[in-house]
C-alpha cells in the first residue's frame, strides 16, 4: 500500500476530494495530513476520515530535521501539496525525489512564485485582462512553483468575472483533475500526463 501525506495550510477542499478519492483504495491511502496552521479547517477534514495530523512548526521544518523522521515512521512514499503555503525545504526534495507534486490555480509560468497563491493570483489574472486562466499540477523542486509541468487544464476569463466567481471555477476544475493525477502517479508514474 502506498501512503500518501498532503501538506495543507487552510480549508482544505481539495484534500478533502483526495482523502475521499483514495477511501478503501486498493493500492495506496492518505496516511497523514500536515499542517501548518493551527484550527485549519483541514484538520478536522482529516479527523473526521481518521486521517492523522502532523502539525508542523517553522524552526524545525527549515532549520532542523524537516519532519522527516515523522514522515519516515508514517511510511510516506508520495507528498501532495494541498493548498501549502510554505516552500518545501529542500531535505525534504531530495528524500523524495520526484514524489512531491503540487497545484497552482493559474497557468504557469503565469502567475507563480513567491506569494502567488489563492484570491492574489486571481485578482492578478484578471487585473491583467487574461482570456484564459486555469490550473497547473506540477512536481515540486527547490524554488517555488517552478518543477516540471505534469497537467495543465484552461477555463475562459468570462467578461464580469470576479476573483471569487473566477476561483470558484478554478477550484471546480482542481477538484476534478487533481485526486485523478495524484492516482495516476501514485500508481503508474509513466502515465500521469496521458489522461
Amino acid at each position: 500500500m502506498k501512503k500518501i501525506a498532503i501538506f495543507a495550510s487552510g480549508a482544505g477542499s481539495n484534500a478533502a476530494r483526495i482523502i475521499e478519492h483514495f477511501h478503501n483504495h486498493k493500492v495506496a491511502q492518505v496516511a497523514l495530513v500536515v499542517c501548518n496552521k493551527p484550527g485549519a479547517g483541514v484538520t478536522r477534514i482529516a479527523e473526521q476520515a481518521e486521517v492523522p495530523v502532523l502539525m508542523i512548526e517553522k524552526e524545525r521544518f527549515f532549520q532542523g530535521d524537516a519532519y522527516l523522521p515523522e514522515l519516515k515512521k508514517s511510511d510516506i512514499s508520495f507528498i501532495v501539496l494541498a493548498g501549502f503555503l510554505w516552500k518545501v525545504p529542500e531535505a525534504i526534495v531530495r528524500a523524495f525525489p520526484g514524489q512531491i507534486v503540487n497545484i497552482h490555480p493559474a497557468l504557469l509560468p503565469k502567475y507563480g512564485g513567491k506569494g502567488m497563491y489563492g484570491a492574489r493570483v486571481h485578482e492578478a489574472v484578471i487585473a491583467a485582462g487574461e482570456k484564459e486562466s486555469g490550473i497547473s499540477i506540477h512536481y515540486v523542486n527547490e524554488i517555488y512553483d517552478d518543477g516540471k509541468t505534469i497537467l495543465q487544464v484552461a477555463c475562459p476569463i468570462e467578461p464580469g468575472d470576479t476573483p471569487e466567481s473566477l476561483a470558484a471555477r478554478i477550484h471546480d476544475l482542481e477538484h476534478r483533475h487533481y485526486p485523478v493525477i495524484i492516482e495516476k502517479l501514485v500508481t503508474s508514474p509513466e502515465t500521469a500526463g496521458n489522461h
